[in-house]
């Protein structure tokens, strides 16, 4: 039998209780084979196991580096390159706003400008019409309808006829230049039936044109000696000058609001005579209105 002993010397044998455990020498041998085969395997097999773990471990934290890295890159800057883009969109946007500014304010400061220069120029061409008229002689047989004066004040009046045919031009005329309007009416009260008739055709057109605009209508209509003056112009010899004085009167009767200031008075001194004599004319455009407005007449019938 073998016997184990603790490792403390004689000297503590009698101060420490000494166990002993019996044990077959071939138990033992048995033993100390195995131990000794487990302290010669052991640490290549746990040694190879976890190298190789720890291998594949720092492969995979290796490839996880890199695709965080790979998606920092593709996610984060991407957004950062998006941020950059939105920020100048931003500040193109701000020199945009700035631009239109300035441009609206420089529309602004040209429209004023136009506006002061407009109406000088309408306020000299009505002084100029009237200056025309005035030095028309008495016989117009004597008079150069050709010469240069006439020509530039049939010019002056075409311009004013082209202007009042638009919205923003009619607009600015009743609001800025009535003292051209007051001017073309009074001159065509002053000028004799048959005489300048291509002045009085431009300066009704401009009137027609003006009475469009519903403001327009109404200063014209409420002039001083308006239905007089239509009257006046329909005994013009001229068929032009009697077609568009017709669609003058037509358009105060379409509109119920001034025809109701009117109607009183047209019905006292409405040359229905003349009218119809107009609606036989030969000049096909002449006797279609004239028909036409006489339809358009029957309502002052009905008005109070």
């Amino acid at each position: 039998m073998w016997r184990c002993a603790g490792l403390a010397g004689d000297a503590q044998k009698a101060e420490t209780k000494e166990e002993f455990v019996k044990v077959k020498r071939r138990d033992l041998e048995r033993l100390t084979t195995e131990v000794m085969q487990l302290r010669d395997f052991l640490p290549k097999i746990v040694n190879g196991d976890i190298l190789g773990t720890f291998q594949k471990l720092d492969a995979i934290e290796s490839m996880q580096a890199r695709w965080s890295t790979y998606y920092f890159v593709y996610l984060i800057y991407p957004i950062t390159d998006m941020e950059k883009k939105e920020e100048e969109i931003e500040q193109l946007k701000m020199d945009c706003e700035h631009f239109r500014a300035r441009l609206e304010t420089a529309q602004a400061d040209c429209m004023r400008e136009k506006k002061s220069k407009a109406v000088k120029f309408f306020t000299i061409t009505a002084q100029t019409m009237e200056s025309f008229v005035k030095s028309l002689s008495e016989d117009m047989k004597q008079q150069d309808l050709d010469s240069d004066e006439n020509q530039f004040v049939l010019a002056l009046a075409g311009i004013v006829t082209n202007v009042a045919a638009l919205a923003c031009g009619r607009e600015f005329l009743v609001s800025s230049s009535r003292e051209l309007l007051d001017t073309m009416m009074h001159l065509l009260g002053d000028m004799k039936p048959g005489l300048c008739t291509k002045f009085k055709v431009l300066m009704l057109m401009s009137l027609y044109n003006v009475s469009i605009n519903l403001k327009g209508l109404k200063y014209i209509s409420e002039s001083p000696g308006f239905i007089p003056l239509l009257w006046w112009l329909l005994n013009d010899p001229d068929a032009e000058v009697c077609l568009h004085a017709l669609r003058l009167l037509q358009s105060v009767i379409l509109e119920p609001e001034v025809l109701a200031k009117s109607a009183s008075e047209m019905r006292d001194t409405l040359p229905f005579q003349r009218i119809i004599a107009l609606s036989k004319s030969r000049n096909a455009d002449l006797q279609a209105l004239a028909k036409e407005l006489l339809e358009d007449l029957k309502i002052l019938e009905y008005e109070v």
